[in-house]
């Protein structure tokens, strides 16, 4: 289907760009005009906008979709605590198929937040790949090797099989953190990256705690420095998180063009500390914002995510100059397309995937009009999400998911799978 997108105030996200009155005319899954009200062949269906923005969709850049059934039900707990005590007992009761109804759930609450596409990390990518091609989302799809789960075999396996099969769908290599993967599993996944000529991503530095462990392991070697040891980084990627970071490390991500994906909100809730992005932005660093899951954040939100990353760094540098609010607008747009290799969704120009938003500006936080990308960030939040489409399609409109499935049922199968997960454990 075409749609004439007319009437609208356009932000395009493209640094030399401020935002201009015009229209955009979107054929099948890509924007083939972008520009000033002009007549169209066709007869597409025009949607008038009412002086409404136009923006790229929001790029949740690091998360675990499948984990819904861990929201709030895993809280107040320090990450390893949460992770081994909480997390991986209910994960061992997981059932392949689960993972296709709880990916669900994160998915509409993707689009209500304006997400248009996640950095999903997660076992059984299929589900995922599966979840979102029925709800018309997406993913871009993450290995998450490690020593108890998902062999580098069994990832390339999926790389091979989910890559090229729809456009909805792409996936990556990944392996989870330096401290579940033994260190001959790292030096078959570097090979598999040299084979692939494909980058890598991984949690690191989430912690101090983590980096001291890791420094024990590995004779005095931060995660960056035993990870880019390995030829590990050698074809890019990048990392999660990235709380503490020394100076060398960032010297490694500088080196070999890595992206950053700060995780703010999760980081806060876990107390892991806050990224150093103002270090990053001005390194030249690629930054990128994600929610991480359901179990650590619990929301998936990406205006708290964008407000906590800008406003968390004013309070750690002691600066309220520091990481401004179109700085976390652009992580959330622009770094997240950048780091998931999104590369024809960066911005809102003819070609472009049709992933596209529209922010209310009626809503009663976003008047009256200043500075309106600052005013995503600090006074945003999803009640402003009036559009969400993906490839062309819209999925959410006026509070209503325009997806043919029956809400309630999505949200029943979760609750059953979850009090399922619940009761083995206790």
């Amino acid at each position: 289907m075409s749609y004439l997108l007319t009437n609208a105030k356009i932000l395009t996200m493209k640094d030399s760009e401020d935002i201009f009155e015009g229209e955009i005319l979107v054929e099948d899954d890509r924007i083939s005009y972008i520009g000033p009200k002009k007549k169209h062949e066709g007869n597409p269906k025009e949607i008038d906008c009412e002086g409404n923005l136009l923006m790229p969709g929001f790029k949740n850049a690091h998360t675990h979709s499948s984990m819904t059934f861990s929201r709030s039900c895993s809280d107040d707990l320090p990450l390893q605590d949460w992770l081994f005590k909480r997390i991986f007992p209910m994960e061992g009761n997981l059932a392949k198929e689960d993972q296709y109804h709880l990916s669900k759930v994160a998915i509409l609450e993707y689009l209500t937040s304006g997400i248009t596409s996640c950095f999903d990390m997660y076992y059984n990518p299929d589900e995922m790949a599966k979840a979102s091609i029925d709800m018309g989302f997406r993913t871009v799809l993450l290995g998450t090797v490690t020593e108890y789960r998902e062999s580098v075999g069994e990832m390339k396996k999926a790389y091979y099989e989910i890559n090229g099969k729809n456009p909805l769908v792409t996936y990556r290599l990944g392996f989870h953190a330096e401290y579940t993967a033994t260190e001959d599993i790292l030096i078959e996944l570097s090979k598999a990256s040299h084979e692939l000529k494909s980058p890598i991503f991984t949690h690191i530095s989430e912690t101090p705690k983590e980096v001291k462990e890791c420094q024990a392991r590995h004779n005095g070697m931060t995660p960056p420095e035993y990870i880019e040891s390995l030829g590990l980084f050698d074809y890019g990627g990048g990392g999660f998180h990235c709380v503490a970071f020394t100076d060398h490390d960032i010297e490694i991500y500088k080196k070999h063009g890595l992206h950053v994906v700060s995780c703010p909100g999760s980081n806060s809730k876990l107390a892991s500390g806050i990224a150093p992005l103002t270090r990053f932005v001005k390194e030249g660093l690629n930054i990128a914002l994600g929610t991480d899951g359901p179990g650590s954040n619990n929301g998936l939100d990406f205006f708290y995510e964008m407000r906590l990353a800008s406003v968390l760094q004013k309070l750690n540098d002691h600066d309220p100059e520091a990481f401004d609010g179109y700085l976390a607008l652009k992580a959330a747009t622009v770094g997240g397309a950048l780091a998931m290799g999104l590369n024809d969704a960066v911005y809102l120009e003819k070609g472009a995937l049709a992933d596209i938003i529209m922010i209310d500006l009626n809503k009663p936080s976003m008047q009256p009009i200043n500075n309106i990308p600052k005013n995503i960030v600090y006074s945003g939040a999803k009640d402003v999400v009036k559009m969400t489409m993906v490839a062309g399609k819209i999925l959410y409109m006026d509070g209503n998911f325009l997806i043919d499935e029956d809400i309630s049922a999505i949200y029943q199968k979760a609750q059953d799978i979850t009090e399922r997960l619940k009761a083995s454990v206790n």
